[in-house]
């Protein structure tokens, strides 16, 4: 099994100085532009995933993750399984993303549409091709679920979680969580303590919402089964009755800054820029100035 740092070199350092050290951020493809205007404000090699939208074509996404490896940073491109139509297109996205933009790493989710178009119906069924360990893929992503998941039961999540661990490493490559993203610190905090407790060592990305507008936020909670009850979301600091303003993550990431420790294991901060990449950016950076006094 490959060790933790083969996701990325800030994985060296068990526990980071500030809570947002060696973060990484999620965009589209259609975000390209707005991660070029933003690049001088990211650090060197920052990871950036490429989500898999329907509506978005291979090349555009290959095209992405050449570009994200253009400005400096580390892609790694998302892979939906129910929306690959068959071997072939995917060894050609493997193939070519390796080739082209010297991916490393990719994230594997078995995606949202309940018929696969292919043969692929779930992650596992992706790894079992063996091609990510024959194009020297290092890592793989997959998604841990603090809230729970709407097709599946607590203990199928954990039974989940443990074989797709138990696969990536049977194949030498290094397993990385990423967590679906959250209001309320908590239920990270538990979560991940369960985690450690069933033997998962793995690194984890806890997803954080970036500054948007409350009904953004509320309408991606939805979406995604987040909770976002009027109690979790007054402990985010946002009440639900009041729909006009914005909200940013800072109560959440200051009380997980306050909650980690030792027993948590490796944990690093991932961030999905909902209301703009630009602005999420901008957040981290206000963010890391204030607690660097």
């Amino acid at each position: 099994m490959r060790p933790s740092s083969a996701l990325h070199p800030d994985w060296a350092v068990p526990t980071p100085t500030m809570i947002t050290d060696g973060y990484s951020l999620e965009i589209t493809a259609k975000d390209i532009d707005a991660l070029r205007a933003a690049a001088p404000a990211i650090a060197e090699r920052t990871p950036v995933a490429i989500t898999f939208l329907p509506g978005e074509t291979m090349d555009a996404r290959i095209a992405a993750a050449v570009a994200v490896r253009a400005l400096g940073f580390e892609p790694m491109p998302h892979l939906s399984a129910r929306r690959i139509g068959s071997l072939a297109e995917l060894e050609q996205i493997v193939a070519r993303t390796t080739a082209e933009a010297g991916a490393e790493r990719m994230f594997l989710v078995a995606g949202d549409p309940p018929q696969p178009a292919g043969p692929f119906a779930d992650t596992l069924s992706l790894l079992r091709t063996g091609l990510f360990e024959r194009h020297g893929i290092k890592a793989i992503g997959i998604a841990g679920h603090p809230d729970g998941h709407p097709a599946m039961d607590t203990a199928g999540l954990w039974q989940a979680l443990d074989d797709k661990r138990a696969d990536i490493a049977a194949r030498g490559m290094a397993t990385l969580i990423v967590t679906q993203f959250g209001f309320d610190a908590d239920p990270f905090l538990a979560w991940l303590r369960e985690l450690r407790d069933r033997g998962i060592d793995a690194p984890v990305r806890i997803g954080v919402p970036g500054p948007a507008g409350i009904k953004t936020l509320l309408r991606f909670a939805m979406h995604c089964g987040v909770g976002a009850s009027t109690s979790v979301m007054a402990k985010y600091g946002v009440s639900i009755t009041q729909l006009l303003g914005t909200a940013g993550p800072d109560k959440l990431v200051d009380n997980l800054a306050r909650g980690l420790g030792p027993d948590h294991g490796a944990v690093r901060l991932h961030f999905y820029p909902f209301g703009g990449l630009a602005r999420t950016v901008e957040w981290i950076g206000n963010h890391r100035a204030a607690n660097r006094r």
